[in-house]
């Protein structure tokens, strides 16, 4: 269940009632006349099963109460009450597979936007992964997996493309590339420091490699791999099961081929280089790709799914 607490001018206050009356799913309506003083109006409250909530949301938008007044959405966690578990029951479909198309757009437009934080996070990872694959070290490199924020970008991308929205597109490619190529020029930097201080050496680069020479070696099963991840992180962030992104994290190796690319250029080895961005260029694809067909085929599955529920 979710629990939405708006404000609304005095004349709307009936218009929000009767949509939130008229949305199955929706219940525990309360409402508090004259509440609300920045801006002044009406507070009103109710909770809404998460399958109907995306419907509620447009509906109250549609009638402007985002734009004179405000709507605040908040997950329940714990809700004892008959009338919710009613709610629940007669909202259409299941709540694990709704998407909140807002809180997807408002959530993946926060984690999309270049910041100091999200490129100091992705330089640490890529520094974290440049260590790893000099040391072929796969622990390291899971490490700087779980560190990376790059998927929050990959998914803003996709979301944008679904919703048609432009800005958000470049906002999140902006962020992207610009922290990538901040992040691998820092590494570049690192390992040139790392050089002199005798931690780094040529021969590092061009050893063997057995646990780490996959990452600038890449074949089909890149792409594969990137594009099941990019199905499980997608879902996850419609689901709200954020604990799944960490898995998601691990299994691509995006910040490693941006650190190997980094520190293969810096010794000169360009094989590695383009090998590395080869492999770069595969993960992000592929998690595009399949961030943008899952929600695609998401946003047609609820499509018909209303549909259908209209017609009974």
């Amino acid at each position: 269940m979710l629990h939405l607490r708006m404000i609304t001018p005095a004349d709307r206050t009936e218009d929000v009632i009767r949509i939130v009356e008229q949305t199955v799913g929706a219940t525990h309506l309360a409402v508090l006349t004259g509440a609300a003083r920045n801006p002044r109006g009406d507070i009103v409250l109710c909770d809404v099963a998460r399958e109907a909530a995306d419907g509620l949301l447009e509906r109250l938008r549609e009638a402007g109460i985002d734009r004179t007044g405000s709507i605040s959405v908040e997950t329940i966690d714990l809700s004892l009450s008959k009338r919710a578990e009613k709610a629940e029951e007669e909202a259409p479909g299941e709540g694990a597979d709704a998407v909140l198309w807002e809180h997807l757009a408002e959530s993946t437009h926060e984690e999309s936007t270049l910041s100091v934080t999200y490129v100091a996070f992705l330089t640490v990872a890529t520094m974290l992964a440049a260590c790893g694959v000099m040391l072929d070290n796969a622990i390291l490199i899971v490490g700087a997996m779980a560190v990376g924020p790059e998927f929050g970008p990959l998914a803003g991308i996709s979301t944008a493309l679904v919703q048609r929205a432009p800005t958000l597109v470049w906002r999140s490619l902006n962020a992207l590339l610009v922290g990538f190529a901040a992040a691998m020029l820092l590494t570049a930097g690192f390992a040139y420091l790392m050089d002199v201080f005798g931690l780094f050496e040529r021969s590092m680069v061009e050893a063997a490699r057995p646990n780490t020479a996959f990452i600038w070696q890449p074949d089909w099963m890149s792409f594969v791999v990137a594009f099941l991840a990019g199905i499980a992180g997608t879902l996850s962030l419609t689901s709200a099961k954020s604990g799944a992104l960490i898995g998601v994290a691990i299994s691509v190796t995006t910040v490693p081929a941006a650190a190997n690319a980094a520190v293969a250029l810096s010794y000169g080895d360009y094989g590695q280089t383009w090998g590395s961005a080869g492999q770069l260029l595969a993960n992000l694809g592929g998690i595009v790709l399949a961030g943008t067909l899952t929600l695609l085929l998401q946003k047609l599955f609820w499509a018909r799914h209303h549909q259908r529920v209209k017609v009974y």
